[in-house]
């Protein structure tokens, strides 16, 4: 091998190393982000659960809502009923008089 040929050969070794090398960092950093994704993807499934925990007690909350609502009206709905027929037996005992 001639001098030319040996420093080429030097050369394309150093450039297979830096190669080589540069390959063994892009793995790295492949599997330090893989690792990053999965915990990412963890993170993602806690929090859509606890999303879909909250919906269930908004909702529970809002139908407690009506039903409170609706229990109020229902109790003033009685009470006027109660004092409607009170009035009726009122006018009914004052014909009778």
């Amino acid at each position: 091998m001639t001098e030319d040929q040996s420093k080429l050969l030097a050369i394309f070794e150093a450039r297979v190393r830096q190669l080589m090398s540069a390959c063994d960092e892009l793995k790295d950093e492949r599997e330090e982000l893989k690792l990053q994704i999965d915990k990412e993807k963890r993170s993602y499934e806690v929090l859509k659960e606890e999303n879909r925990t909250l919906k269930i007690k908004y909702d529970n909350l809002k139908m407690a809502k009506i039903i409170s609502v609706k229990q109020d009206d229902f109790k003033g709905a009685k009470n006027r009923l109660s004092k409607l027929v009170r009035e009726v037996d009122k006018c009914i005992a004052l014909l009778n008089e």
